[in-house]
């Protein structure tokens, strides 16, 4: 009979042993497969990634619009020597490496930014500054990684880069982390001294002091035409109101003729753009052209992410957003003593100094004839989409370019 009572009394807690060890059993199934559908999820988005690295010279898929065969500004040469397959393979291990450190979130973030081109916006990427990684012979810091790997792969050292005024790390010194998205970053225009020759742009021809203009419009030609109502009375009605007042007013051309209003500026950082995922700015393709020109149009569609004009501490800044170079014409990029300005040459991806008011005021002299005829609201900068002008090129006037923006900052 104990034997039996005994067989009855196992057979009772053998179902509720079962049960108690399944549960746990399926508990940890449920965490093992959680953590393998997350680990394959990395692993898709760190292949993702790569396959969006910025294509170097020779792998069949650079972009020669990036750099050309010629720099950014005054023909620095910024070409990437054909991909080394080692040196890939190299670089591949250890982008992976660094990649599946980093959190799915950050991940996400970091791919859209990547996908989009820096079309769309994305948070930043902080992480830890002073992890340094060895790629060859050189050793790289993190966030220097992955901008070479993302953006630039010609990028040596963090000196030549300028970060946005959009980013958290922006005016931090030698913070713990900090922020590795790659379209946080711009590259630095750097201007050579003394500038060639070839590409300096006469003001000789410029209307003598005592010449009337009255409003903002180019001073290389006598024959403008605006297909809107000209003046800043919208600005000027603002600052009478109480308003914040505008530090620069935008005119956009195309040729000779002007096209919408006058766009004033009272935010710090503006984008000027034609077609942009999450635009918000001055927005080119909303406005009304009649210019049938397929010149025209063809370079109205290439002016994509366009621009991002930002009045910073030193001065003001332009960003190249686009696909294609910009050019720009500003008296504070040149020589203090010289009686001619260049025509800049701005590639993607590029930031330059394009004001800085501490040299305007300095160059303010009666006999200039470079201010003297500066419209009466401030200083200008011409910044031409595509298409550059002056000596070096067909076009000699910006008013012979097809697509092209007037900058006219207050100086009050």
């Amino acid at each position: 009979m104990r034997t039996g009572a005994a067989a009855a009394a196992s057979a009772q807690r053998r179902p509720g042993e079962g049960k108690g060890t399944s549960a746990i059993r399926g508990a940890g199934r449920t965490t093992s497969e959680d953590r393998i559908t997350s680990l394959t999820k990395r692993s898709g988005l760190v292949r993702r990634l790569w396959r969006s690295r910025a294509p170097v010279e020779g792998d069949g898929e650079a972009d020669t619009r990036t750099h050309g065969s010629k720099g950014c500004c005054m023909g620095k040469s910024t070409k990437v020597s054909k991909s080394n397959p080692g040196a890939e393979a190299e670089l591949k291990v250890l982008t992976h490496s660094i990649l599946k450190k980093i959190k799915e979130k950050q991940l996400e973030a970091l791919l859209q930014a990547v996908e989009s081109k820096g079309g769309v916006r994305s948070p930043c990427l902080l992480l830890p500054s002073k992890v340094d990684s060895k790629l060859g012979q050189h050793s790289y810091s993190l966030p220097l990684l992955l901008y070479k790997v993302f953006r630039w792969p010609d990028l040596r050292h963090s000196s030549e880069l300028k970060r946005l005024s959009c980013c958290e790390s922006y005016g931090k010194i030698n913070p713990e982390l900090v922020c590795c998205n790659p379209h946080h970053m711009s590259r630095l225009c750097e201007l050579e001294s003394p500038p060639p020759p070839y590409s300096r742009y006469p003001v000789d021809f410029l209307k003598p002091p005592d010449s009337p203009d009255p409003v903002p419009s180019s001073t290389e030609t006598g024959e403008t035409n605006y297909s809107a109502p000209v003046g800043l009375s919208d600005s000027q009605a603002r600052q009478q109101s109480g308003e914040r007042a505008h530090w620069c007013v935008v005119a956009y051309w195309e040729e000779k003729t002007r096209v919408g209003r006058l766009y004033s500026v009272q935010e710090p950082s503006l984008d000027i753009f034609y077609d942009l995922p999450q635009g918000n700015g001055f927005c080119l393709g909303q406005l009304c052209s009649e210019n049938k020109s397929q010149l025209v149009q063809m370079v109205r569609s290439k002016i994509g992410y366009g621009i991002q004009l930002t009045r910073e501490q030193d001065g003001v800044w332009v960003y190249n957003r686009s696909c294609y170079p910009i050019f720009i014409k500003s008296a504070t990029l040149d020589n203090p003593d010289s009686r001619t300005l260049l025509v800049h040459k701005v590639f993607p991806g590029f930031s330059i100094k394009a004001f800085d008011y501490e040299k305007a005021g300095s160059l303010r002299r009666p006999n200039d004839h470079e201010f003297t005829q500066q419209p009466r609201t401030g200083f200008t900068v011409q910044i031409s989409f595509v298409k550059g002008w002056g000596q070096c090129y067909t076009r000699q006037f910006i008013s012979s370019c097809p697509c092209w923006l007037e900058v006219i900052f207050n100086t009050r």
